[in-house]
């Protein structure tokens, strides 16, 4: 079993899109005729979505952090310093992780004040 897809609230749709397109590379895609609000939906991964829902009155929990509701994607360690570099220039703010791990990895907060960790693509496992 693998996640499908995830839905995040946000106040402006099309920059939270862009943010993730132009940083994370997720790739924006067509998405339902249904829907009668502004919604996007970005492809993460084969099988794996993002879709963002327009919450006019959307406000980020007290609980994003690393030790609350955060979520984590992999991403090869080698472009931590681009991607990082991509995530500034957009608005998100760098956080240092709280617990020290074998393999490499950093959390960063978006623009819509979620939470997310980044992992290093080729780690171990912890155990």
């Amino acid at each position: 079993m693998s996640f499908a897809h995830l839905t995040l609230a946000t106040r402006d749709v099309i920059a939270s899109r862009d943010f993730f397109a132009e940083t994370l590379g997720w790739e924006p895609i067509e998405r339902p005729g249904n829907i009668d609000f502004e919604a996007a939906w970005l492809r993460i991964a084969p099988g794996q979505e993002l879709h963002l829902l327009h919450v006019p009155d959307f406000a980020p929990s007290d609980f994003e952090r690393e030790f609350g509701r955060h979520f984590a994607v992999e991403y090869p360690a080698d472009g931590f310093a681009g991607l990082k570099e991509r995530l500034a220039k957009r608005g998100a703010e760098m956080i240092d992780p709280i617990r020290v791990t074998p393999f490499e990895r950093f959390f960063f907060r978006d623009p819509n004040g979620y939470i997310f960790e980044v992992v290093d693509a080729d780690r171990t496992p912890e155990v």
